[in-house]
């Protein structure tokens, strides 16, 4: 199915249609509920403020085995085995279970995206009412919506907003150089309260600071560390960042990614939480475009799934407001008694199940018939 791209200028024409399914935002959620959706017949339309890939908004990292799982290791630019936490007091490298790889934001969405028949447009949504959907292009009408545009959640109530929301603030710089080091720290020189990284991707190393108080201003701190590493501040890029479980269902309409707070608290996770839950997403939507469920019923199942994380979210940001507290004093020994291979093996882990990567090998989607190709 062809797939119009970007309209600029005397090209952007009007936009109005009826869809099956509308799926609003077109980065890791938007991409893989779309996935799920791949030769299911239905009439999807997908539309996002930018053309797919165009606006990088973190620092592009993700457990190996998911990447690998989605058929996205092309777009993958450096694996690590290791992961090196430093504090003011200690250092310790952390032999991990399972690899982490960097991958190319743009290449890895291109990649994501031919994996699906959805129609794309270029606009920007402005609200909604009922089942239609404004855009500054125009309106657009679906029984089956899906809000995956970010924090800002913009298919629902008007919401909570910084710096008083339940958000981290996250920025980084991308200089050219290379390094063989996946690296945390968690050091009050950069943030109180919060960490700095330092993720390399073969050709550029991505160095940033995020505090899990929005109210922390970041970019002196992220330029302080960057000099630390002999690094340049350059090629800037941050977002906020959702630290809390939002209700993945409200008024009839879908959230998936960082609009339910589908971002884990404390490591500021959300790339693979956004592929995980919007299979599970996809799921649901495919179920009622075949007719093997109601609308009523995937609007319940989605919300039961996301909401039986909950108690693992919680557990996360219980740790994330508690790390802060401890003196630093502290915090360097006990970086140092966690390293140990049997807890490091059982903590990541545990970690990793929380989305386990083999939720996308049990779902990958078919090809699409031929019929449906041409429709």
């Amino acid at each position: 199915m062809p797939k119009r791209r970007t309209k600029r200028g005397a090209d952007r024409t009007p936009l109005s249609g009826d869809f099956d399914v509308l799926i609003c935002g077109a980065s890791f959620a938007g991409l893989a509920v779309a996935r799920e959706l791949t030769g299911s017949g239905a009439r999807v339309l997908m539309i996002d403020r930018y053309e797919v890939g165009e606006r990088q908004t973190s620092a592009c990292a993700a457990p190996t085995d998911w990447l690998l799982a989605l058929g996205l290791e092309e777009s993958i630019r450096q694996t690590f085995p290791e992961l090196v936490i430093h504090t003011p007091h200690a250092s310790r490298r952390y032999r991990l279970p399972w690899t982490f790889s960097t991958f190319d934001y743009r290449e890895l969405c291109v990649l994501l995206d031919d994996q699906n028949d959805a129609l794309f447009e270029t606009a920007k949504v402005d609200g909604r009412t009922g089942s239609t959907v404004h855009t500054d292009r125009g309106d657009l009408s679906a029984p089956l919506i899906v809000d995956a545009l970010g924090w800002r959640r913009m298919l629902a109530a008007p919401g909570y907003q910084p710096p008083d929301a339940p958000l981290s603030r996250g920025l980084e710089v991308h200089p050219q150089g290379r390094s063989a080091d996946l690296e945390i720290w968690i050091d009050r020189r950069y943030v109180p309260a919060g960490y700095g990284w330092s993720f390399p991707a073969r050709e550029e190393v991505r160095v940033g600071v995020g505090s899990f108080d929005p109210r922390f201003h970041v970019k002196d701190t992220t330029v302080l560390l960057a000099s630390d590493l002999e690094h340049d501040a350059v090629r800037y890029q941050g977002n906020w960042i959702p630290h809390k479980l939002r209700p993945a269902v409200e008024d009839d309409i879908f959230f998936v990614g960082d609009s339910a707070g589908h971002c884990l608290p404390l490591t500021a996770e959300g790339i693979r939480t956004a592929f995980y839950f919007g299979i599970a997403c996809g799921r649901e939507l495919r179920a009622v475009v075949e007719g093997r469920s109601s609308r009523s019923e995937a609007l319940r199942r989605y919300a039961s799934f996301s909401a039986s994380h909950r108690r693992k979210f919680e557990a996360m940001l219980r740790v994330q407001r508690l790390i802060p507290r401890v003196p630093p004093r502290v915090l360097g020994p006990a970086i140092v008694a966690m390293s140990s291979p049997r807890f490091v093996d059982w903590s990541f882990s545990h970690y990793l199940n929380i989305a386990p990567p083999s939720f996308a090998s049990a779902s990958a989607p078919a090809p699409a018939p031929a019929v449906a190709a041409a429709a």
